[in-house]
């Protein structure tokens, strides 16, 4: 069995970095003004609490305050009825819920964290797509 050195950023994840050097695009993640939102039996309008604008979820995400660039997720129909929320919450861009996957997740947050590789993403809010970049930090 091979060992792995302390200092390599990926000793705690399931996948390499191979699993996420390169370019990625997660499509249909983000908060968009698509996103569902309840509908009151009664009166056949959604609830105040559910009305927002992707400018409004952008704004939530940019202030929270933590090192790591934060996005906004679609929050669920049942999510928003039982808390009486936004349509939205924040997360760290590299979420699953936004890559698909917790061993996806562990990898860019462990790439994220590390100085051997550059990681950008952008967050296309019209169409709800993330798209996420690693790179090796000698390569950029």
């Amino acid at each position: 069995m091979t060992e792995i050195p302390d200092d390599d950023p990926f000793h705690d994840c399931e996948l390499g970095p191979e699993a996420v050097l390169g370019r990625r695009t997660f499509e249909d993640v983000l908060f968009t003004d698509g996103t569902e939102t309840p509908v009151d039996v009664l009166t056949g309008e959604t609830p105040a609490h559910s009305q927002a604008t992707i400018e409004e979820a952008k704004e939530f995400a940019a202030s929270i305050d933590t090192d790591t660039p934060q996005i906004a997720l679609p929050a669920s129909v049942e999510t928003q009825i039982e808390t009486q929320s936004k349509p939205y919450t924040a997360a760290a861009f590299f979420h699953f819920k936004a890559t698909g996957s917790l061993e996806r997740h562990r990898a860019y947050h462990a790439a994220y964290d590390s100085d051997a590789f550059t990681v950008d993403f952008e967050a296309d809010y019209e169409s709800g797509n993330l798209t996420i970049t690693v790179d090796r930090a000698s390569e950029s």
